[in-house]
């Protein structure tokens, strides 16, 4: 199996990719394929595929944020079951984040990810036969890693541009230091703001959410 990094939506594997996509997210995750041109072309995103026999059977895109010291997993896809690619994205995505902390000289203090509750989303999921993808497996998964739920009702902007407020999903954290109780409310608050400034259109249930935050002092963190 190989790690191939995606730079171009000319690649014909970013078009297996947004495929892939398109097949275990809702649409209000998915960008939609041309607006994939100037990410991938930051280089502070990255995205990769895994491969096998010419094919895109998996793909995770993530990043390091050294103003935060953190590093946040957008998404981890696994196309097909037995093939172990989950643990092979797993393996390649730490050591390549351990390699850009590194280079920062910042270490790390843990990683952000949004999570789906099966129990709210599961509705508006499709696993297509991927059962790996189910959103309780997925979590469960998380949850040995290490993932931990902020005490917080989320919600995000959606992808598809159109500043529709998306539920089902926790956000997440897995502290380097796993007695990490708590984080600081700055630390989320100011991530979120930094994170979704990419979108123009944001809900008035978002802004409400980061009002809130931001006049905390702590977020705890909850098990999933």
């Amino acid at each position: 199996m190989e790690y191939r990094k995606l730079t171009s939506i000319e690649d014909p594997l970013f078009a297996q990719m947004h495929r892939l996509m398109q097949e275990v997210f809702p649409p209000e995750e998915v960008l939609a394929f041309k607006l994939w041109e100037e990410p991938l072309r930051d280089p502070g995103i990255q995205v990769f595929v895994a491969v096998s026999d010419g094919a895109v059977v998996g793909a995770t895109e993530y990043r390091y944020v050294p103003e935060f010291r953190v590093e946040m997993t957008d998404f981890t896809i696994i196309g097909r079951s037995g093939l172990g690619i989950g643990r092979f994205l797993l393996k390649q995505r730490e050591k390549h984040l351990r390699e850009l902390a590194a280079a920062s000289g910042a270490e790390s203090l843990g990683m952000f990810a949004e999570i789906y509750n099966p129990e709210d989303a599961a509705g508006s999921l499709s696993v297509r036969g991927v059962l790996p993808m189910h959103p309780a497996v997925r979590r469960e998964v998380l949850s040995h890693l290490g993932f931990r739920k902020l005490d917080l009702d989320y919600v995000h902007p959606s992808w598809d541009h159109e500043g529709k407020a998306v539920r089902g999903l926790d956000f997440c954290f897995r502290p380097a230091d796993d007695e990490t109780a708590s984080l600081p409310a700055s630390l989320p608050a100011g991530f979120l703001r930094w994170y979704y400034a990419a979108l123009p259109n944001k809900p008035a249930e978002w802004e409400e959410m980061m009002k809130k935050l931001e006049a905390r002092e702590s977020v705890a963190l909850l098990p999933i």
